[in-house]
């Protein structure tokens, strides 16, 4: 999956980032080209801030299925961003009904109180649609959050993807490859996993992923950077760098049927 822009990030970061429709079209266009079989991305309002949408969303999402029809998974994001609340979250997917969406944890069910909602939330979206959700993890204890949740019927007590995002909340904001392991090891047995990482480390940390059997997503949303410190030259030079290691391993990057396919399994569904 490549992720190629982000809430925060601008073309001060680096020139290459894309903000708008056609821009995004673009990049999902060479980012498909180089091996990735999915997008995760965000959009942004007249101002250039993140927005949750629905109309830009659509805008967005026209340009890049004309650019690649149905070459990519389309994700969409529901990050708050520090300014959106759950109930707005929610609502953008169930304005949108999107083919995937990415649910951070911490930001839809940020307490005891917003747990029924949540649990509303997620059945519709289990029950009476074809979406595919990824649960965004950040450490071990919301690991362990995430299988209570599921443990008392918050969360559709069946498989579930997950994205571990390594590097948030550490100091220098960097991941490190030797933080998948246990997460991976603690997680349920019926959950499929993949990985993100913020700073220079992230192709290190997706090949660690794809050697434990999970997945990957790399792009200029967590990092610009190649591990000898240079700029990416874009999101597509990220992917074929990864694209390139991942065939080493005897993992090559799958195409976007069997992404969807692989996904389906693990959508919440009861």
């Amino acid at each position: 999956m490549v992720a190629p822009n982000g809430a925060r990030r601008t073309r001060a970061d680096h020139p290459a980032l894309p903000i708008g429709p056609d821009a995004l079209a673009a990049t999902a266009r060479a980012g498909m080209e180089a091996g990735a079989s999915a997008i995760h991305f965000h959009v942004r309002d007249r101002e250039g801030r993140h927005t949750l949408d629905p109309d830009a969303y659509r805008a967005a999402l026209g340009a890049i299925r004309q650019a690649v029809g149905d070459g990519l998974v389309c994700q969409v994001t529901t990050e708050a961003v520090g300014c959106y609340t759950p109930a707005e979250q929610m609502a953008l997917v169930r304005a949108l009904r999107p083919e995937a969406v990415s649910l951070a944890l911490r930001e839809l069910v940020p307490d005891a109180a917003g747990e029924a909602a949540a649990a509303s939330f997620l059945r519709w979206l289990a029950e009476e649609t074809d979406c595919l959700p990824q649960v965004i993890l950040h450490d071990a204890s919301d690991l362990d959050r995430f299988a209570d949740l599921r443990r008392r019927g918050v969360i559709p007590d069946g498989p579930a993807s997950l994205l571990f995002v390594l590097g948030r909340y550490a100091d220098g904001q960097a991941g490190h490859p030797r933080e998948l392991p246990p997460l991976v090891a603690a997680m349920p047995g019926d959950c499929l996993f993949s990985v993100c990482c913020f700073g220079p480390t992230e192709t290190a940390c997706a090949l660690t992923a794809a050697a434990l059997g999970g997945h990957s997503r790399v792009g200029f949303e967590n990092n610009t950077k190649l591990v000898d410190g240079r700029d990416a030259l874009d999101n597509a030079d990220q992917v074929t760098r990864l694209a390139g290691a991942l065939h080493l391993l005897g993992r090559p990057p799958a195409e976007a049927s069997h992404t969807r396919e692989v996904f389906s399994r693990y959508r919440l569904a009861r």
